[in-house]
């Protein structure tokens, strides 16, 4: 048995991630001693390392209790369940990544339009570049869309 700080030490991970763990319903330690300390057992600890390799990977704190769900009762999900959610959270970082590149590039061409030199900010292309309708400018990804409607903006 092992007690919150011994766990947290034997995976390098606070105790308050495991308090954190034990509030959104992922880790519950398997019993209390007699002062009230959590105590976990070995079947606890390869919950927790299931719970760090699943976060390592990005999946959120609902996708890991999903998969705990069908960890924990394997015979009734299919491998094809546990493929899907793998390949919607890859797709889900596709499209960040693909919207960070677009970051960059239009970060570049503003860095690369402006001169960078003490003189007034009056006419300086960056500011002027980001007041424009400059569809270049404009994310393309669905999110800005919905973001860029519900502020009123086109």
């Amino acid at each position: 048995m092992y007690r919150i700080g011994e766990l947290a030490t034997l995976f390098d991970v606070k105790t308050d991630t495991l308090r954190f763990y034990e509030k959104h319903g992922l880790l519950a330690p398997s019993n209390r001693s007699d002062s009230g300390y959590r105590l976990y057992n070995q079947d606890d600890a390869e919950k927790l390392r299931f719970i760090i390799r699943a976060k390592a990977v990005g999946f959120s704190l609902s996708d890991i209790a999903e998969l705990l769900s069908i960890e924990l009762d394997k015979s009734n999900w299919a491998c094809a369940d546990v493929k899907g959610m793998v390949d919607i959270k890859l797709e889900q970082v596709q499209a960040k990544i693909a919207e960070l590149e677009f970051f960059a590039s239009s970060l570049s061409k503003l860095s690369e339009a402006c001169c960078g030199g003490p003189e007034s900010a009056e006419h300086c292309s960056i500011l002027e570049a980001l007041e424009s309708s400059d569809k270049e400018l404009q994310p393309k990804s669905e999110h800005h869309a919905v973001v860029q409607n519900l502020s009123g903006k086109k």
